[in-house]
């Protein structure tokens, strides 16, 4: 589940770029003094002053990767795989994805804005990172509005005495407030939230396991269908891009690139590993798919609200993200600096609407097809930013001064082909894993092109006739 040019907006610029307005320049726009802090920097780099220490960072995205969401995916293994075959796919789907996070991260982490933001100089411009925003900000609003009608009908299932509506919007209103107060409070809720999602796991593990035979959980054959080790591969590596692409969000916030590093060997490591592992079994052991019969079962009222809690925790990143890209398309496409905190009440009044009303049950499966254009992103920020560098030298003369960059491109076509490219990959190519895939022929040729592009442009600069100043 989830897992351009604004009118006015700057003097013309060499090479037919514009002025980057309020992020472009680090200035803000129709807002004189803005209150970046409690705007959480949402167009301007996170100052050095506002960083985070590396395990502030690491327990949220701890509570990112072993959500309920993960929890999911490893039951689903379980039922379906040998343990050995399920943790092949959990190796091979997050290990490869986990390259493309500390990278995105790292760059997130440098330069201290959004994976919006960092789009513009990142290979597709101001108008391109709106499109990548607008992406962004509806995937991840739809998945916080399916994410809460899971909370409310396991609630409901708990707790008879209210209907699934009022669950989902006591849910959503919970959610909305935290991601509101933005990353502090984000904080301290992963710091409740995952520590009790850990006893959680604890108790269901020894509570369903009870009078099973480990030999027979680890050797066994899977009590459902068989998954192919590529079917199961994918649902790993699918339920984790969309989270990979969105790390500089949080990264933004950390002091250094071995945060990054330390960070998400750890996330994997214990929520890939630990918990999707231990899912695994709970899958052998109950031999049933279905995560909230195993928990409610095993661990009774509080296990089911520790696990709910848990769907909260990576909820509350779900609507923080698509606030952040709504509000980086936006100032691209209205010339406006809109509040962060407003467009996530509005989101998040949206979303819990749609999940309270149970329209948004009908929506999962186009946000799942939507899914497919979010791979190839990944692919040309990457290429752009460590292989292809055009605006690299503009980023770190501007990180210099604590802003960024008065200037970028409006478009640039080749991370259009290369975004369709990998689209095209992900969604056709029979061999491997869908999305990576499509992060791959996006990155590949991106930076094959794009070097080659760059090669041709030096080739003319140094041709080019020199204007005779003694006229």
């Amino acid at each position: 589940m989830g897992p351009g040019g604004r009118p006015g907006g700057g003097a013309m610029g060499p090479g037919g770029r514009r002025g980057g307005g309020a992020a472009g320049s680090g200035r803000t726009a129709g807002r004189p003094g803005h209150d970046e802090a409690s705007d959480d920097y949402s167009l301007t780099r996170v100052p050095e002053e506002a960083r985070r220490s590396w395990f502030s960072v690491a327990v949220q995205r701890f509570g990112q990767v072993s959500s309920f969401q993960q929890f999911m995916v490893g039951a689903v293994l379980g039922y379906g795989m040998t343990f050995t075959d399920a943790l092949i796919a959990i190796t091979v789907g997050s290990v490869m994805l986990e390259v493309v996070t500390i990278l995105l991260g790292v760059a997130g982490v440098r330069e201290g804005v959004s994976t919006s933001v960092l789009a513009r100089w990142s290979g597709f411009g101001r108008k391109g990172s709106a499109a990548v925003g607008l992406l962004v900000a509806f995937s991840l609003a739809g998945w916080f509005g399916v994410q809460n009608g899971v909370f409310a009908q396991g609630m409901h299932d708990l707790a008879g005495w209210a209907p699934e509506w009022a669950w989902a919007l006591l849910g959503g209103a919970l959610v909305t407030a935290i991601s509101v107060h933005g990353f502090t409070v984000m904080a301290w809720t992963a710091y409740l939230t995952v520590p009790a999602f850990l006893l959680l796991a604890g108790w269901s593990v020894a509570d369903t396991l009870a009078g099973h035979s480990l030999h027979d959980l680890l050797t066994g054959p899977p009590p459902g269908p068989v998954l192919s080790l590529a079917e199961g591969t994918t649902l790993v590596a699918g339920a984790f891009i969309l989270g990979a692409l969105m790390t500089p969000d949080m990264t933004r916030f950390n002091r250094r690139p071995s945060d990054v590093v330390k960070q998400t060997l750890l996330g994997v490591t214990l929520g890939e590993y630990a918990i999707g592992l231990t899912a695994v079994m709970l899958g052998h052991a109950a031999r049933t798919a279905d995560v909230v019969g195993i928990i409610t079962t095993s661990s009774g009222l509080w296990g089911t609200l520790i696990l709910t809690t848990a769907i909260l925790k990576i909820n509350d990143w779900n609507l923080y993200s698509s606030a952040l890209a709504a509000v980086n398309s936006a100032d691209v496409l209205l010339g406006r600096r809109i509040s962060r905190r407003g467009v996530t009440l509005v989101i998040g009044a949206a979303g819990t609407a749609l999940s309270a009303t149970g329209a948004v049950e009908d929506f999962a499966g186009f946000l799942e097809t939507v899914g497919v254009l979010v791979p190839p992103v990944a692919g040309v920020v990457i290429a752009e930013y460590y292989v292809v560098r055009r605006y690299r030298a503009d980023l770190e003369q501007a990180r210099r001064t604590g802003r960024l960059p008065d200037t970028a491109p409006d478009w640039l076509p080749l991370s259009l082909v290369c975004w369709a490219a990998g689209t095209l990959a992900g969604e056709y190519l029979d061999a491997g894993i869908p999305a990576v895939n499509a992060v791959l022929t996006a990155f590949a040729l991106y930076a094959v092109a794009g070097r080659a592009l760059e090669a041709r442009r030096r080739v003319r600069a140094r041709h080019a006739p020199v204007p005779d100043r003694t006229a």
